[in-house]
């Protein structure tokens, strides 16, 4: 097996998914940090849809974070989807469910005025409630086993993380497996080594940046971990 390299962005979501399969697997693995917003020419070269997360296996690459995480499951030991079939079709089910949260988290934190906000926070309110009546009695999303979706939601929660420093929007109020679901997932070596220690930094300049509605909110917040005045946009 070539040596494994994944290209990487210190913020994305889809990276800490398959930084956490590599983590979980012991599979030793280089990690290129690129700037999305500066994508380096031989960036551009390599990856067809100039996203993020990419897999260099020698001189050949995977791309999609979904289709590293399978193929990591073909080639490296210690599996992390289960082994009955339709069990490993739930799973994915599962997988692509945490890929439309992420994507609802984007238009949370993109939405330009209060209203759309709010359709945004419900949305997701709905989603957990449906986790919620899913989950088992953990600590994992399958009972005792770590899996690929708690690889998948682990990175979701951390956005909560910073939601929670702004402001309460209820949307995983009443919700107490789910509330230790991810306090069991805060405190998973993987999880926490899939992130930079400046990531809260770097997530909360992120979301200022957006110049949202969630930005307007944020204008007299403090960064978490981070002293002296707010950071500025």
């Amino acid at each position: 097996m070539s040596a494994l390299e994944l290209v990487s962005h210190r913020l994305c979501p889809y990276v800490q998914r398959a930084v956490i399969s590599l983590t979980e697997k012991g599979v030793p693995f280089v990690r290129t940090e690129i700037d999305l917003a500066d994508k380096p020419d031989w960036f551009r070269t390599i990856s067809p849809l100039g996203k993020v997360p990419l897999l260099r296996v020698g001189d050949r690459v995977v791309f999609e974070s979904a289709v590293i995480l399978e193929y990591l499951e073909e080639t490296q030991a210690g599996p992390l989807h289960p082994s009955d079939a339709l069990a490993r079709a739930e799973h994915r089910s599962w997988i692509e469910f945490g890929s439309s949260i992420l994507h609802d988290i984007g238009g949370l934190y993109a939405a330009p005025d209060q209203a759309g906000f709010e359709a945004k926070a419900a949305a997701l309110e709905q989603k957990f409630t449906r986790i919620e009546a899913h989950l088992y009695a953990g600590p994992w999303w399958d009972g005792a086993r770590f899996s690929l979706v708690d690889a998948v939601f682990g990175p979701i929660f951390r956005y909560f993380d910073a939601f929670d420093a702004i402001g309460d929007f209820g949307i995983l109020a009443g919700l107490p497996k789910v509330a230790a679901w991810r306090a069991a997932l805060v405190s998973r070596p993987s999880v926490k080594a899939a992130v930079a220690p400046d990531y809260p930094k770097l997530l909360w300049i992120f979301l200022l940046s957006r110049r949202s509605y969630l930005s307007r909110v944020m204008a007299d917040k403090r960064a978490p971990g981070v002293a002296g005045a707010p950071l500025a946009a």
